[in-house]
């Protein structure tokens, strides 16, 4: 659990149990207006993570999707934005309910040796994650002659002045504020005037005897589900001061989240079909600068090149601030070191130290000259191999760790695990395919 002090951003406010219409009795009813009231106040940490979910690598799948196999598919990204909300529902009810991170609580659970493990994946994961962000903003520079060095370093000096100078709910509002550059997506797909017939002809007509289609199946689902966006958004209710009688308003703002991200995921895909999918069916599109040709039918060339770039460096430049935190916040549950925003560098120095850390080593593996293409590839290939490890963890706590009222049981128990077997399955067989291919 990430520590407080004087400079918290709790919300005693909201967060004062009342005896009659309490979230802490999971059966009482909240009031519509009361529980919107409550959502402009909890709002944050699903928004956040949900926006970082439609990251630089998550955007090129959904483009190829698009260009490869046009509108077939977009029921897809409608089916995930369930799966998506039964995962992230889980780790917000862990933090609210026990008021420890993600793998302060695995240590508490099963024991210091599963907590590294679980660790040292999400570790893993969120260097990878970096990775692919850093990408994505070198990509954009290059769109407009900047070097690669200078757009990434201005990246680092950005992240690190508004983690450095601001508690959470500062990072928040940047993160989120930079998120909704990511809307720009939604408005391009609108411009695309794509064709509701062929829509419905596409996704009536699924050509899974296609390999590459399985694989770009698999590809969708394991760019939604990500380790370090569970250990995030349970560390982030937490150091914004919440509470378990916040439970409605923050699944509230994880449902909404998930529909965003998914909504913006299917908007990347319709305007890639509508443009370069129809024109040229099966092209594999795999740099930033490939999909920006995607816009210059619809908006013009410069125009095309201007939305793009904001739509990219805000996926990207959120999910580096939730990807590099989630390290951080981790990395000290197992260690005990304080990891709190609430604390400024000088009193949580190895928190900001792993926070810099990360950003250093994601840039520096970008900037030696790796073939950016291919360091996409196995970071999907690895999120999808520790699918299991961080589904499993989390569907565990969710039976073991829970206090009773708000514990994991049941027919909806069974959901869950269908859902977590299901969604372990494709992301391991999207592993071993792209492994083999």
């Amino acid at each position: 659990m990430p520590a407080q002090s004087d400079k918290s951003s709790a919300l005693p406010s909201v967060g004062t149990p009342q005896p009659q219409n309490s979230a802490l009795n999971p059966q009482a009813s909240v009031p519509r207006l009361a529980l919107w009231k409550m959502l402009l106040l909890v709002a944050g940490p699903g928004l956040v993570v949900m926006l970082a979910d439609t990251d630089a690598g998550s955007v090129i799948t959904a483009a190829q999707s698009g260009a490869q196999f046009g509108y077939s598919l977009l029921l897809l990204q409608v089916l995930l934005v369930p799966i998506l909300y039964i995962v992230q529902e889980l780790t917000v009810r862990l933090g609210l309910a026990t008021q420890k991170g993600h793998g302060e609580l695995i240590s508490a659970t099963f024991g210091k040796a599963w907590a590294w493990l679980s660790v040292s994946t999400l570790m893993v994961s969120c260097i990878g994650a970096l990775l692919t962000e850093f990408a994505g903003i070198e990509g954009v520079g290059q769109l407009f002659g900047i070097a690669p060095w200078i757009s990434v370093g201005l990246t680092i000096v950005f992240l690190v002045v508004v983690v450095g100078t601001g508690g959470y709910r500062q990072v928040e509002m940047v993160a989120l504020f930079i998120g909704l550059f990511e809307l720009a997506f939604i408005a391009v797909a609108v411009a695309s005037h794509p064709s509701p017939a062929a829509m419905i002809t596409a996704i009536g007509s699924q050509p899974i005897h296609d390999p590459t289609y399985l694989f770009l199946i698999a590809g969708n689902v394991g760019a939604v589900i990500m380790p370090w966006m569970v250990f995030y958004q349970q560390s982030a209710v937490i150091d914004k001061g919440l509470n378990i009688t916040h439970l409605k308003a923050a699944r509230l703002d994880t449902a909404i989240g998930a529909l965003i991200t998914q909504i913006i995921m299917a908007a990347v895909l319709i305007f890639t079909a509508a443009s370069i999918g129809s024109a040229h069916a099966h092209v594999s599109l795999n740099t930033v600068q490939q999909i920006a040709t995607a816009l210059t039918p619809i908006l013009g060339s410069a125009w095309g090149r201007l939305v793009f770039s904001l739509g990219m460096l805000g996926a990207a430049l959120v999910a580096t601030i939730v990807a590099s935190l989630t390290a951080a916040w981790g990395l000290g549950e197992v260690t005990g070191y304080r990891r709190s925003l609430a604390h400024h560098p000088f009193e949580a120095p190895w928190f900001y130290g792993v926070y810099l850390t990360c950003l250093l080593v994601g840039a520096g593996i970008v900037l030696s000259g790796v073939n950016l293409v291919r360091l996409t590839v196995a970071v999907e290939v690895m999120n999808a191999l520790l699918l299991p490890i961080v589904l499993g963890f989390l569907f565990l706590l969710a039976r073991k760790a829970l206090p009773e009222p708000w514990r994991l049981k049941g027919p909806y128990a069974w959901v869950v695990a269908f859902i977590v077997i299901l969604t372990s399955v494709v992301g391991v067989y999207a592993g071993i395919a792209g492994l083999w291919g």
